[in-house]
C-alpha cells in the first residue's frame, strides 16, 4: 500500500509540474489531437508564435502540401526550444517553418543578439535531431503596434538571415519589405484592430512569400 501511494504521489507531482509549465495547456492540447488522429510522418510543421496560431485555416492557403500547424499564441524563441521535443521532433517532418521572435522582445533586457542566439540554438537542435529536414524561418513582421521594436526586429533579421545563408537545407522567407508601405512604416491595412495580428490580406503576402519553398 505504501509503494502504491508513493507512485501515486510522484505521478501527482509530476502532473502539477508539467501543468507549471508554460503553453502547457497548448501542448497538451496538441498530444491529445494527436492521439486521435496522428498526423502522418514527412508533412511540413508550422511551429512559432500566434501568427500561426492564428492562422486556422493554413492547409487552404497551401493546397497539395500536409502542413501540422503547432503555432502557440504567446511563445517565444525558449518556449518552442523546450517543446520541440514534443510538437516537431516527433512529427519527423520533410520541413520545419519557424516564425517566432517578436515575443521575445516583450522583455526590456532582451536584445537583437540574444534572439539570434536563441534562434541558433534553436537551428542546433532541429538539425542534430532531424539532419534532413530543411528549416525555413519566416522573419518577423512589422506591427504597427510595435513599431517602437522595428530597429530590434530588423537587426535580428539580418543577422538570422546571414547565419542561415551559411548552412545547407535552409530557408529564410523575407515577409518584411512587402509589409512596409512606401515611406517604410507597417501597412496597417494588413492587421485586425489590435495592430498586431494580421487579416486575410497579411497572410496573403505570407502565402506568396512561402509558397516557392514549401514541398508537395
Amino acid at each position: 500500500m505504501k509503494r502504491i501511494l508513493a507512485a501515486l504521489l510522484v505521478c501527482l507531482s509530476f502532473v502539477l509540474s508539467a501543468q507549471d509549465r508554460p503553453f502547457w495547456k497548448d501542448i497538451r492540447s496538441f498530444q491529445i489531437s494527436d492521439s486521435l488522429h496522428r498526423p502522418p510522418a514527412n508533412a511540413i510543421v508550422f511551429v512559432g508564435s500566434s501568427s500561426f496560431t492564428m492562422w486556422k485555416n493554413v492547409n487552404q492557403y497551401f493546397p497539395g502540401r500536409t502542413i501540422i500547424n503547432r503555432g502557440f499564441g504567446g511563445s517565444s524563441l525558449p518556449h518552442v526550444i523546450e517543446y520541440a521535443d514534443e510538437i516537431v521532433i516527433p512529427y519527423k517532418p520533410r520541413q520545419v517553418v519557424v516564425y517566432c521572435g517578436e515575443n521575445d522582445f516583450m522583455s526590456d533586457t532582451v536584445t537583437s543578439e540574444m534572439v539570434v542566439e536563441r534562434f541558433r540554438h534553436l537551428f542546433s537542435l532541429l538539425r542534430k535531431q532531424m539532419p534532413r529536414a530543411e528549416i525555413l524561418y519566416v522573419s518577423m513582421k512589422p506591427s504597427p503596434s510595435r513599431q517602437h521594436l522595428m530597429p530590434q526586429f530588423s537587426s535580428a533579421n539580418a543577422a538570422i538571415r546571414d547565419f542561415l545563408k551559411k548552412k545547407r537545407r535552409t530557408t529564410y522567407v523575407n515577409i518584411w519589405d512587402d509589409m512596409l508601405d512606401n515611406q517604410g512604416k507597417p501597412r496597417k491595412e494588413l492587421f485586425l484592430a489590435d495592430m498586431l495580428h494580421m487579416n486575410e490580406k497579411g497572410y496573403a503576402i505570407w502565402q506568396k512569400a512561402l509558397e516557392p519553398h514549401l514541398r508537395k
